[in-house]
């Protein structure tokens, strides 16, 4: 997913895109990436989660929690634009490009800053994938800490997996993918809230205009299929190839949501942005480190 992202980067800021491409694009962008949303529901099994134990869980709550409305406050004191703050805190507060969907889904923002908004996702998921092992080393951490930490501060899971694997894989691997996990669940409850206090903002609607559903129907589709999984009326081949089939719905909807990432437009945004999303991943590191000096890291 990375690399699809980087690809269309590349492609829109290097080599025309034919004007033929864009509804394709455009479909990919947001429909592709709301049916990869729903499949990375069966991913999740409540028990798995719950597993982590009570210590855990409050540093992902936590970590989600603080993170996005510390985002929202710096993104106001820096004058970085309403709609656009509020899909960075969300992107980097629980699970990145998915999440920035399911809140675009709610507030309707415009595409452009959907893209600058996972644009900065991949740009610090990336730096953190070789910076959390880093950090993990001169900490001296352990398996169990070390993958609560990587899990409850990366932004991407699939950032989670490259750092724990780089942190050392195994029992790192088996704590931070979990946790990463329970904070993607998390999506359901802050975009119904989003959608709540938008609703209240906006006031009644125009004569012959909906307002935005309170849950998208795909974050109603990942919360069903959060439930199939977990009552496991799934058997496991089926499983698998559903797993294959997200990873290459989300990977083809970052390839197009990496297309609209124009450099030209990014520069207009300024470094504010950029400014606010290096904050907000330290707030998260922070806050996760936190909660592991206080011993509520994961123990293997």
């Amino acid at each position: 997913m990375l690399i699809a992202v980087v690809l269309g980067a590349l492609w829109r800021n290097l080599i025309p895109v034919p004007a033929i491409l864009e509804p394709g694009i455009a479909m990919a962008a947001k429909r592709v990436l709301r049916w990869g949303v729903v499949l990375l529901g069966l991913q999740l099994s409540l028990p798995a989660i719950l597993a982590l134990g009570p210590g855990v869980l409050l540093i992902c709550v936590c970590a989600v929690a603080v993170t996005f409305f510390a985002t929202l406050a710096l993104g106001k004191v820096l004058g970085v634009d309403p709609e656009l703050r509020l899909l960075i805190a969300s992107g980097f507060s629980i699970c990145g490009a998915a999440a920035v969907a399911g809140v675009q889904g709610a507030v309707k923002a415009p595409q452009e800053k959907v893209a600058a908004a996972v644009a900065l996702v991949v740009l610090f998921g990336t730096l953190m994938i070789p910076a959390m092992p880093l950090l993990i080393g001169a900490l001296g951490l352990s398996d169990g800490d070390a993958g609560t930490l990587i899990g409850g501060a990366t932004h991407e899971v699939a950032q989670v997996v490259a750092a724990a694997g780089i942190a050392g894989g195994g029992a790192i691997l088996a704590v931070a993918v979990p946790v990463k996990l329970a904070r993607v669940v998390l999506m359901a409850p802050v975009v119904a809230g989003v959608s709540l206090v938008m609703r209240r903002k906006n006031g009644a609607p125009v004569a012959g205009q909906k307002r935005p559903p309170i849950l998208p129907l795909f974050v109603v589709g990942f919360v069903a299929m959060v439930l199939v999984a977990t009552i496991g009326l799934v058997p496991a081949p089926v499983l698998d190839a559903t797993k294959v089939l997200q990873q290459l719905l989300l990977a083809t909807a970052m390839f197009a949501l990496g297309l609209g990432v124009n450099v030209k437009s990014l520069i207009k945004l300024g470094i504010r942005p950029v400014v606010l999303g290096l904050l907000s991943t330290l707030v998260i590191i922070a806050v996760v480190l936190i909660g592991i000096a206080l011993g509520a890291g994961a123990r293997v």
